[in-house]
């Protein structure tokens, strides 16, 4: 694993967009992973390690996660920029084409691009997330991002991410720690916080609507992976069962019982469907 960093252009300058890398830094074949809204990068360690003997993998923390910088005005922490710092990514990384594995907001990052004339994305894995958001999930996640909450040491937060992340399924104590261990960050104060800018939440703070994507589904082709938490809010079943039908003509479905948003790719049976999924012949 390598740590690495690409210089990114917003509209008040330049930003630092860190990610991780595993693998050949010169196998031709690269996936890019991209977390959710609040996590970062390090939460595909264990996919990337699994993956990384037959692909480069690249894992970016979105700016204002993880070790990336914080955007100067919370108004710029949305799609537009998202987009052009991955296209900047992808084309750091010299591959023509990249396939993509995203949970929740990454998948909708991988769905946007993808959706683009010559998008250079080969095969695309959205994780719990998908053409439909309801309104009812939005508020949920609007009720704690942001928060900004301060711990007197990591297993305080781990407690909070047990809690909070409780749809991630029965994760291991291992596990949680991961989490844990790469989901806090020190405040100029001393304290610990989590690894993101609470201004991140500004796109809730004028409340939150059902968000309709399907003109942007529809526009995608190409080989796609629909993975679903079986008791996900955010991904309904229905319409997870309508993606299948609309959109991409390959497009599949994959859920996994036990579980609401989102699956975390630490286990080996959902570990083994990506690799199903991005090694297939077909």
């Amino acid at each position: 694993m390598r740590t690495r960093s690409i210089a990114c252009l917003g509209p008040l300058g330049f930003h630092r967009t860190a990610y991780t890398e595993w693998g050949d830094p010169d196998h031709p074949h690269v996936v890019v992973c991209v977390h959710g809204l609040t996590r970062n990068g390090r939460d595909f360690d264990t996919l990337a390690g699994a993956l990384a003997e037959r692909c480069r993998v690249i894992c970016p923390d979105v700016v204002g996660r993880g070790l990336s910088d914080w955007l100067p005005d919370p108004a710029g922490y949305a799609y537009p920029q998202y987009l052009a710092d991955m296209t900047a990514l992808i084309a750091r990384s010299g591959a023509d084409r990249v396939d993509w594995v995203g949970t929740s907001m990454g998948g909708l990052i991988g769905m946007m691009l993808a959706a683009q004339p010559g998008a250079p994305i080969g095969r695309l894995v959205v994780n719990d997330v998908g053409a439909f958001i309801p309104q009812a999930s939005l508020e949920r996640i609007a009720g704690y991002v942001g928060n900004d909450p301060a711990f007197a040491d990591e297993s305080a937060l781990e407690a909070y991410l047990r809690r909070v992340a409780a749809p991630f399924g029965p994760l291991t104590d291992d596990q949680w720690r991961h989490l844990a261990r790469h989901g806090g960050r020190r405040a100029e104060d001393g304290s610990l916080r989590l690894a993101y800018d609470p201004g991140i939440a500004a796109a809730f703070r004028g409340g939150v609507a059902d968000v309709d994507l399907w003109a942007v589904w529809e526009r995608i082709r190409g080989d796609v992976l629909i993975v679903r938490g079986a008791e996900s809010d955010l991904l309904l079943r229905d319409t997870a069962a309508a993606m299948t039908h609309r959109g991409p003509a390959s497009a599949r479905l994959v859920e996994f019982a036990g579980i609401g948003h989102a699956p975390t790719f630490m286990a080996s049976d959902q570990i083994a469907a990506v690799e199903a999924f991005l090694f297939s012949a077909g």
